[in-house]
């Protein structure tokens, strides 16, 4: 320690912690530190404000708090970026939803293939059981940023041909509808969870393993509220905010 005061006490009466975490956010909210940055490792701000490390992670968890930053291993201490809103209610459509907040939604087909339809997916798609389903496999991202990764389910009776629609569509899922003559679908339901990365969405989604994601599990269905597609997403939790609006538009 450089200073003559204790550390969890400021020249000004607050706590030292509490300094070194306004004058950091203050610095993000200035430029200074811009989204994806890292910020000095607690070692160096340490020795800067004359503190001990865990009073500057104290600083940190603050900002995390806040959702100024993110604390992990490995990364360090970096600033968040502004987390993209996603909004869930009756017609649920990324390009069209980030479009309308001048945002570029894209994605690209991972896999597809055709499967036997374990019995509850194909009881939801109002299938027998071990029905073939296309099993098609999608990574979104906004403005060049990784976001979600999915895994779609479809009837192949259905849609014959729908991993070459899915394709020539971008890996749009209403682009590749409207080649079947669908021009509007709705959200049926959106099941909201939350777990851990598995090493491969991690790299898929540039983060590090283990980090927190969101996994949405959603039905979609023709406006006669006929079931058609199944959804199971993962989202990177840093990135994204759930906006849940009434099923009512």
């Amino acid at each position: 320690m450089t200073s003559g005061m204790p550390d969890n006490q400021g020249s000004d009466g607050g706590t030292a912690w509490r300094r070194i975490a306004d004058a950091l956010a203050a610095s993000i909210e200035q430029g200074e530190y811009e989204p994806g940055d890292t910020l000095p490792a607690s070692v160096a701000l340490a020795e800067r404000y004359g503190v001990h490390r865990h009073t500057v992670r104290q600083a940190f968890r603050h900002l995390a708090e806040r959702g100024l930053v993110t604390v992990s291993r490995g990364r360090g201490t970096q600033v968040t970026a502004p987390r993209f809103p996603y909004r869930l209610g009756r017609r649920v459509s990324m390009r069209s939803n980030f479009g309308k907040l001048g945002i570029i939604g894209s994605s690209e087909t991972l896999s597809t293939a055709q499967i036997a339809g374990e019995a509850e997916a194909c009881e939801t798609l109002g299938l027998k059981a071990g029905a073939a389903l296309w099993q098609v496999e999608g990574l979104s991202r906004a403005d060049g940023t990784p976001i979600g990764t999915g895994v779609h389910w479809l009837s192949v009776a259905r849609f014959p041909g729908f991993d070459t629609a899915f394709r020539a569509a971008g890996a749009s899922m209403t682009a590749a509808f409207k080649a079947y003559g669908i021009e509007d679908y709705v959200r049926l339901s959106t099941r909201l969870t939350a777990r851990l990365a598995s090493e491969r969405e991690a790299a898929l989604l540039q983060i590090e393993p283990g980090t927190a994601v969101m996994v949405s599990l959603a039905i979609d269905a023709l406006p006669d509220l006929t079931p058609i597609h199944i959804v199971n997403s993962v989202f990177a939790g840093e990135r994204m905010e759930m906006v849940v609006e009434p099923f009512g538009d």
